[in-house]
């Protein structure tokens, strides 16, 4: 059996992640688990998986260092980071640093210091296996070839907001931005996707995992969300991963590389779809086209772009800025911050500054 532990494992991924780990009976066993304040779930899941390894971070004098030991834990052959946000990063750098294997849905790892991350893995031998929907698609689609893309194409729903007008998205409140049309996701990313961040930060990510420059990834919008990702190769041939908007397929794809194992979730039925593509409009859900401008600038910008964002999403579903205040406040702190070289201790002190509630950079 494989061993596992998960962390995160009361927010989306985390529990989803679970469901796969019932529906292979006998393939996996949960050696670890860790969540941040939702102790009455986490007892449940303790209960049902009986983990060697159980970790609630908001009663740690010291989460970070117990997350790191955590994920070197000498016993564990898989470590899957369903971790929100910029306090995933420490856990998957000190997993890389041991030569674990890693499951990734925390994105922001990748966003924030994916050379130094990518870089590391060479030199530790840890493997990095995507969660994400996406990310798993270019993944299975593009195989050993990645001499021969021609281009990445990364399928964004457009969140809630899709067709809308600057105008429009002026007044629109955090309920709606929520409410996303084919999802069911925590509150950042869905806010993430409202916006295209999310989008954003797959379009960083995949620079990193695959090794892949800027200007080779593009993004379409497709509503259906069932085309998750495609790879366009040198000759003009396009391999592209369709499935149902389901991320335990995505799950179950890494959980059980570098084999597939037949489950019963649901199969995609041709003969009811309709699927639909469009060309995104960089200037209304600018989230995209800031991707590509901190990639150029490099150094510490993606960091700052990462962070940025998930102070502005907390502001907004506070309610102390309007929608378009999130992109606004993130040219602001791109704008204020002078770019330095990325390094992790530099990175660590902006998402410590996160975890704090600082209101600023």
């Amino acid at each position: 059996m494989k061993r596992i532990i998960i962390l995160g494992s009361t927010g989306s991924i985390g529990t989803q992640t679970l469901d796969v780990v019932r529906a292979y009976p006998g393939e996996f066993q949960i050696l670890g688990l860790s969540a941040h304040s939702n102790a009455s779930m986490l007892e449940k899941q303790v209960a049902e998986f009986k983990p060697k390894y159980v970790l609630q971070t908001s009663e740690s004098e010291n989460p970070e260092a117990a997350l790191n030991e955590l994920v070197c834990a000498p016993d564990a052959d898989l470590i899957v980071n369903a971790i929100s946000g910029s306090a995933g990063l420490m856990p998957t750098f000190a997993a890389v640093k041991a030569g674990k294997r890693i499951a990734l849905a925390n994105k922001e790892s990748l966003v924030m210091a994916g050379e130094l991350i990518m870089e590391l893995a060479k030199k530790t031998g840890a493997e990095i296996l995507p969660i994400d929907s996406e990310m798993s698609a270019i993944w299975q689609a593009l195989g050993a070839r990645k001499s021969e893309v021609e281009k990445i194409i990364l399928t964004a729903s457009g969140g809630p907001f899709w067709g809308f007008s600057r105008k429009k998205l002026e007044g629109v409140t955090a309920k709606q931005a929520l409410n996303h049309p084919t999802w069911d996701m925590g509150q950042k990313i869905s806010i993430d996707s409202a916006t295209l961040i999310n989008k954003a930060f797959e379009i960083i990510e995949a620079r990193w995992l695959f090794d892949v420059p800027p200007e080779k990834i593009d993004v379409v919008i497709h509503r259906q969300s069932i085309v998750h990702g495609m790879v366009q190769f040198c000759d003009g041939n396009i391999s592209a991963i369709l499935s149902q908007p389901d991320m335990r397929l995505a799950i179950s794809y890494a959980l059980n590389s570098p084999d597939r194992a037949p489950n019963n979730f649901q199969r995609v039925d041709f003969s009811k779809l309709n699927l639909t593509f469009g060309k995104p409009d960089y200037n209304v859900l600018e989230g995209l086209k800031m991707a590509y401008e901190v990639l150029k600038a490099g150094g510490i910008m993606p960091a700052v772009f990462c962070i940025a964002d998930e102070i502005a999403v907390k502001k907004f579903l506070n309610g102390e800025i309007p929608f378009l205040g999130i992109y606004d406040f993130i040219k602001r702190s791109l704008e204020n911050v002078k770019n330095t070289n990325v390094d992790i201790e530099s990175i660590q002190e902006l998402s410590l500054r996160v975890q704090r509630s600082n209101p600023s950079l």
